[in-house]
């Protein structure tokens, strides 16, 4: 596990501020969830999908955290017909946003992974 620390301890008498990379891949699983027409990807085992991929799951995330910066690496699902580009700019800039915020890191790089598109629509086969 990557940790950073944010405020070098000074001679104030203050320690100083950790943050986990567990920690920014929480944060960042929750913003993610925070966004429309985004979900989740299913586990995978040697490239394989293991278990389906779902709008209601949480995304994956990996982050790795040097020094005050964090890069993300995020794999999920769209939502079809969103443009799978503004989707991924959109959850790119939130995620920057939003670990930065609630973390206080720089993130200075964010891949996205887009592992599947979901129909809006159910589909119902009948036998006729």
């Amino acid at each position: 596990m990557t940790t950073m620390t944010a405020a070098a301890p000074g001679t104030d008498g203050r320690g100083g501020l950790t943050v986990a990379g567990g920690a920014v891949e929480r944060i960042a699983t929750q913003a993610i969830t925070e966004l429309d027409g985004v979900g989740g990807a299913a586990s995978r085992v040697l490239g394989i999908a293991v278990g389906g991929e779902d709008l209601d799951q949480g995304a994956k995330v990996s982050a790795h955290v040097t020094g005050s910066t964090a890069t993300l690496d995020v794999r999920l699902s769209v939502k079809y017909p969103l443009s799978v580009r503004a989707t991924t700019e959109t959850a790119r800039e939130h995620l920057i946003r939003r670990v930065g915020e609630l973390s206080g890191l720089t993130v200075a790089r964010v891949d996205i992974t887009v592992t599947a598109l979901h129909s809006a629509e159910t589909e119902t086969r009948r036998v006729r």
